[in-house]
């Protein structure tokens, strides 16, 4: 890391540690209470506030909100996994539910990220935004995959920095603070996300992101943090009733942007491009977020309907789950439902004639795997188009 690149700046400077073994480091300043926004970043902030309304609104209307919580939520944790290099796809992670037994390395990576994010608004209820908060759902991140062999739920008692695989501390892209920087960086960082600063609570929730990434507070899992923070935020502060926005799917599309805008703010003490980006994505995710809600209820109530021909509690009970997981098993049925398997395959063969429901091939321990192509569609569809 170069230390002409991070000149002073409101953020924070770059600075050599002292003694014989110092290294250069980014040290940042406690976090701006106001910023002033040009004219194109006030008309952009004016049309994710509208957007973001409109996904708030439809959460409210929804008939069963929890209907969306669970496709909504892997959709996040399947992109911003991505970014970190995993190779699952959306039909992996669903099939891998459906058929039980332990999910491979990458999907259960995208499983934690979700679980992570369920822990963390579960426990809103007794704890704030906090650091103890950030270290629980860390250590529900890390459980079992990539890094947990590196203090998981702790903050990182040693440097770390950024860069190409064989980096080292002096050739590296960016070295985050000192460890001992950690307890004031992430004191004020707690500060802020509780204040109303003289900024609008999007803008705000940007300048946490680029703050929590530039603390770098763990060994690893930082950046899937921080993007899980990102929705988090918005409904710890009442903005979103439920995660139902995904934006690592636009951060993926356009992951050298993030990091460009991420550097820009170290680098010259401009936000700017980094808060364009992220109000660029809550607009753009938002309303497909609203749009996918719409096809989803219609699908919904059309399966409803399929179902109240067959005229069982258990069809209709079949089409929540189908709404959940587009992918269903003879097992998953039977454990669901507590019905037998004979029961769960006439069930699932009344929903194909229904045309509710395809047969796709068998699972496994000779599992039948059906498939709701629609839903599929509209809970997956262009999920997979960045891989």
């Amino acid at each position: 890391m170069e230390l002409r690149v991070y000149r002073p700046t409101v953020f924070g400077e770059g600075r050599r540690t002292p003694g014989p073994h110092g290294y250069v480091a980014y040290f940042p300043a406690p976090m701006p209470r106001s910023l002033e926004l040009p004219p194109s970043t006030a008309r952009l902030l004016g049309d994710a506030e509208a957007e973001l309304g409109q996904l708030a609104a439809a959460g409210r209307l929804l008939p069963n909100p929890d209907l969306l919580l669970r496709p909504y939520l892997l959709r996040e944790a399947l992109s911003s996994t991505r970014i970190e290099g995993t190779q699952a796809s959306m039909a992996e992670v669903l099939e891998s539910d459906a058929a039980g037994g332990p999910p491979s390395a990458d999907v259960e990576e995208v499983v934690n990220y979700a679980a992570a994010m369920r822990w963390g608004l579960e426990r809103l209820d007794d704890l704030p935004l906090s650091t103890r908060l950030l270290c629980e759902m860390h250590r529900r991140l890390m459980d079992g995959v990539r890094g947990r062999e590196l203090a998981p739920g702790e903050l990182r008692t040693s440097q770390n920095w950024i860069g190409a695989p064989g980096s080292t501390i002096e050739t590296a892209q960016f070295v985050p603070p000192p460890p001992e920087e950690l307890g004031r960086l992430l004191s004020d960082w707690e500060r802020f996300a509780h204040e109303e600063p003289e900024m609008p609570l999007l803008v705000q929730n940007a300048l946490l992101h680029s703050q929590f990434e530039t603390i770098h507070p763990f060994l690893d899992g930082n950046g899937r943090l921080g993007r899980l923070l990102l929705v988090f935020f918005l409904v710890a502060r009442g903005r979103l009733g439920a995660p139902l926005l995904y934006l690592s799917a636009y951060v993926e599309r356009h992951r050298q942007a993030y990091y460009d805008g991420l550097q820009s703010i170290r680098q010259t003490g401009d936000p700017i491009p980094w808060i364009e980006l992220f109000l660029t994505a809550v607009q753009t995710q938002a309303a497909d977020a609203v749009r996918r809600a719409q096809r989803i209820v219609e699908l919904r109530e059309q399966y409803r309907q399929a179902a109240a021909v067959i005229g069982t509690a258990n069809a209709m009970a079949l089409i929540e789950l189908i709404c959940e997981n587009p992918v269903v098993t003879t097992r998953s049925i039977e454990g669901r439902l507590g019905v037998s398997r004979p029961t769960a395959l006439r069930l699932l063969r009344r929903m194909e004639e229904q045309d509710v429901l395809s047969e796709g091939e068998e699972g496994v321990r000779g599992q039948r795997r059906y498939v709701a192509p629609a839903m599929m569609d509209a809970i997956a569809g262009d999920a997979e188009a960045t891989q």
